[in-house]
Formats: structure tokens, sequence, C-alpha cells
């Protein structure tokens, strides 16, 4: 039987903050994947979770010792309005576990319809589910804070969207599922005492070290902005676009969640817009920097009956500089530059002009330029060297890539690091494989029409390590193919 000891301490909250439930189990539950890693994190054995406790209890047709089951309250605002009450409209937090790496949230997603379901039917499909448990997977992958993926399943119950599809559920795992929204549902219903008792809440449970200072809520705010501020200058840098930054989707300790039409730049486009649903663009890769400072503010303004407005205004003041000063960091690592200069921005800022008016791939870029070589170049030599061709051949326009290179050689010229431990420290830096809308859509293929669930393990071990070679999945280091231009990703993904 299971080793897990649960635990739920948002339950002890109060009924204001949430709904008991129970879930409500797939029939006839297939289990179609099992994270290793996120094993781990709950101190079980991959073995333990080939047992019938696990699908039983994974599909929802189960409930285990200790598990306490809830729908959380919160409300938040989409696409620019306030929603007044939302909530976990298909998930249900199951409880704590405290593994070899501290303690984590456990969620069920697609456990059926709650209190906050808005008529829907609470289910998630098997397309999404999939989505979600790669991207999370592949989001921690490259370095950044995520909800992490345990487990999928399915079950034979048909789900209505715009087609009919299967019922799937995911176990999702995460630091923390208080969001922004979940302040904004309080204040918004004139409830300052429950502002102030989920902000205690939050400090205890995971900002403990704060607890008891005289200005711990204006900490528990810094944390946020600054975490978030951080946060965006990461998806920046790695060019993955989130789709939905609703208030209700933002951690508010700075986790990326609630995976949903997401997608990764192919072409470095700064106005791409990966949700087919966003027709204004709100949420479109350069905008989501501004976004996150938006949603801060309507975190700042949930909470002013604990901080000063004064306050709350000089902590987003810190939000701006804190994302530039990282998002360059992280650009000139890309670069392989680690000394401070002058000419470290506009190098970048000509680099990423070029790219967006030559259409070329972000991602494959800068893979390739961790090959560059910076002592071999003169007008003669750069024909004959590999690595710079296959750079100079990404672009439409090979002479506005010669112009650029020659001031990145001259800026690397000035670095101390050696040209070996550059291209290490890149390799480390610059994926060599993200997780692209059609790669996705391959493993949805195979599971939806042939019940082949092996794509999505495939999937699962390559972008849990995507800095590394992986020869027998080459193909996807490559550019995308060209159906892959046909697929759109909706709210509903």
């Amino acid at each position: 039987m299971t080793q897990l000891t649960f635990n739920n301490t948002f339950s002890k909250l109060g009924d204001d903050f949430f709904s008991h439930l129970k879930p409500m189990g797939l029939p006839e539950p297939v289990l179609v994947s099992i994270n290793p890693k996120a094993v781990y994190l709950l101190g079980l054995k991959t073995s333990e979770l080939t047992q019938d406790w696990f699908l039983e209890w994974a599909s929802g047709n189960q409930t285990l010792t200790g598990s306490d089951p809830l729908a959380m309250v919160y409300s938040g605002h989409q696409f620019g309005g306030y929603s007044p009450q939302l909530g976990d409209g298909r998930g249900l937090l199951l409880g704590e576990v405290v593994g070899p790496e501290g303690k984590w949230d456990i969620h069920l997603k697609g456990a059926g319809s709650t209190p906050y379901s808005r008529f829907g039917d609470g289910r998630a499909v098997l397309r999404s589910s999939i989505r979600e448990y790669l991207c999370s997977e592949a989001i921690h992958g490259l370095g950044i804070a995520s909800t992490r993926a345990l487990s999928l399943t399915m079950g034979k119950e048909p789900v209505y969207r715009e087609s009919v599809e299967s019922a799937a559920m995911l176990i999702r795992l995460a630091r923390s599922h208080v969001r922004f929204g979940s302040f904004e549902y309080f204040h918004h219903t004139q409830r300052p005492d429950l502002v102030k008792k989920l902000a205690d809440y939050v400090i205890e449970q995971y900002l403990p070290d704060i607890q008891g200072d005289s200005e711990q809520y204006l900490s528990l705010f810094r944390h946020s902005v600054h975490s978030t501020a951080k946060l965006i200058a990461q998806w920046q840098a790695v060019g993955f676009a989130h789709g939905v930054m609703n208030t209700d989707n933002m951690s508010i300790i700075g986790e990326t969640m609630d995976y949903g039409p997401f997608g990764f730049l192919d072409a470095y486009n700064p106005d791409f817009i990966c949700n087919h649903s966003d027709t204004g663009g709100r949420y479109s890769f350069k905008r989501q920097p501004m976004i996150g400072l938006w949603n801060c503010n309507a975190l700042a303004n949930a909470l002013t009956s604990l901080i000063p407005v004064e306050a709350l205004k000089q902590i987003l003041e810190e939000y701006e500089l804190l994302f530039l000063k990282t998002l360059l960091e992280l650009h000139c690592q890309k670069l392989g530059l680690y000394e401070q200069h002058s000419d470290n921005q506009s190098l970048i800022d000509s680099l990423l002009e070029s790219l967006a008016e030559n259409q070329v791939d972000y991602s494959i870029f800068f893979r390739n330029l961790c090959y560059f070589d910076d002592k071999a170049f003169d007008e003669n030599s750069s024909e004959n060297d590999t690595s710079y061709t296959n750079l100079r051949d990404l672009f439409l326009n090979r002479e506005a890539f010669d112009s650029w290179a020659k001031k990145y050689r001259d800026r690397l010229g000035k670095e101390n690091t050696k040209t070996a431990d550059r291209k290490a420290s890149m390799l480390k830096t610059n994926p060599k494989y993200i997780f692209r809308n059609y790669m996705a859509e391959i493993a949805i293929r195979k599971a939806e029409d042939e019940q082949d669930y092996s794509e999505i393990d495939r999937l699962l071990t390559l972008l849990q390590s995507p800095f590394d070679e992986h020869p027998d999945c080459e193909e996807y280091a490559k550019h995308p193919p060209a159906w892959s231009q046909k697929l759109s990703v909706s709210c509903s993904s």
C-alpha cells in the first residue's frame, strides 16, 4: 500500500477559502505516463506507482488517508476584465506530502465539476493534459520555476469540446497553489480579515524567514513582485509565451503554472501570439513583461488593507529595473558574455532586431552560436568556418549577420574567458531542444489515434534534459516541419 503521508494545511483556513469535494473518478482508467523525477520528489519509487492503488488514486477513484480534497476559491482579472468568482473549476487540492526536497501540494486536475465550474463539466481532456504534463517538465528542465507533473491517466468517458475527446487526469505538484487572484477575491468581497489570514498562511508555509517581522506583509509583496519579474525575464530569454497571463494564473511565489495555449518561439517574432483566443494580442510575447507588472499592480490593490499605498508603489517601481537587469544577464549568458561592458545591451538589441527581420529560428540560432569560433575569423577565412557558415545561412540577409558577427567577435575579445570554457557554458545555457507545438501534436495524435503513449515518455525524457545531446531525438533539434505552421492553440487547449 502507499507510503504517502498526507496533510492539508490549506483546509485548516476554513470554509471561506474552499469547498470540500470528492473527485469524480474516471471509468476504466488507464495509466498513460508516470514521471520518475516527480516520483522522487514524493519520496517514492516508480515501482510503487505501478501498483493498483496508484491508478485508482491518480484517476480519482480512491482518496488516500490523510488527504482532504478541496476546490480553492479565487477570482482574477481575465484579459484585463475582473471576474468576481473563479476558483478550481476542474481540479482539487488533495493535500500536501513532504519529500526529499520539501513539501509539495498535490493537485488532481480534471477531477470533475465543482461549485466554481461555471456550467463546465470539470473534466480535462487528454490533449490538453499531455501538453501540460510535458510543458511543465520542459520549463523545469530549462531551469525555470514551475509546477511539476507526476502522472497522467485517461478513462473511457467522452468529453465534449469542439469535438468528442477522451477524459484525462493530471496529478500536478506545486510549492503553492495560492494565486494573485486568491487575494483579489477576498479584497473585492470586502473581507480584509481573510486577506490577512491568507497572507499569514502564505508567510508561514512558504516564507518562514520573514514571519514575525514588523514588515512581513511588505516582504511578502516584494517577494511576489521580484519573483514575478525574474520569472518573466526567464520566459523571455528562452522564448516562452504563456498565453493566458490572467491574475488567477499567477503564482504568489513565482512559479509558472496553468499551462494552456502556451508556445515557444520558432522564428523570432516579438509580436508572437500563441493563444488563438487572444484576438487583441494582450498576452503577446513582447507584452508579457508589461502584463507581469500589470498583474503585480492588481495584487498590490488587493493588499491595500495590509500595506500602505506608498510602500506598495515603491516596490512596484522595483519591478522594471529588476526585470531588465535579469534579462540583460540572461541574454549575456546566452552570448557567452560574462563581463559588464557598456555595449552589451546594444549588441543584444541589434541581434534581436536582425533575428526578427530575417525570421531566424530563435533556439536554433543560439544553440549554433555556442560553436562560434572567436579566434579564426577574418574576411577570407569565414567561408571555410563551418560553425560560422551554419549561423550565416540562417539569415536571409547574410551581410547583416556578417556585420553583427564582427561586433560580436570584437566584444568577445574583451572577455578573459577561454573559448572552450565559453562554449561549455553556452551549451548549458542555450537548449538544443524546446517543446514546440508540433512535438506535442505528434504525441497527442499517437495517443488519441493509436493508443500509443510511448512518444509522451520519449519527449518527457528529452525535455527534462534539453541541453544534452539526444542522438535518437535529433529530428526534434531541427527546424519545425511546414505543417506545424497550421497548428493553433486556444484557451480550450
